[in-house]
């Protein structure tokens, strides 16, 4: 679980650094990446029930996308 939260700080971070960078409010951030509101503050929030494709619907503003990954392949390139 606590994994879980580190990554999603570091979803969170990315996205609202990112944001800031391009100098849009949340509301202007939501607007070009075709998603609603919400979904800009609960991943900016580091909240962790969310939709994939609305996180990949915002990521592709930044060229990226998020899967799952196969928590043994982790383990073992750690």
């Amino acid at each position: 679980m606590y994994a879980n939260a580190y990554k999603m700080s570091e979803l969170s971070n990315f996205v609202k650094n990112r944001r800031k960078l391009l100098g849009l409010s949340q509301e202007e951030f939501a607007e070009k990446a075709g998603v609603a509101l919400t979904v800009i503050r609960k991943i900016e929030q580091g909240k962790e029930n969310l939709s994939l494709s609305k996180v990949n619907q915002v990521l592709q503003m930044f060229g990226h996308v998020l899967g799952p990954i196969n928590e043994s392949n982790e383990k073992r390139n750690s």
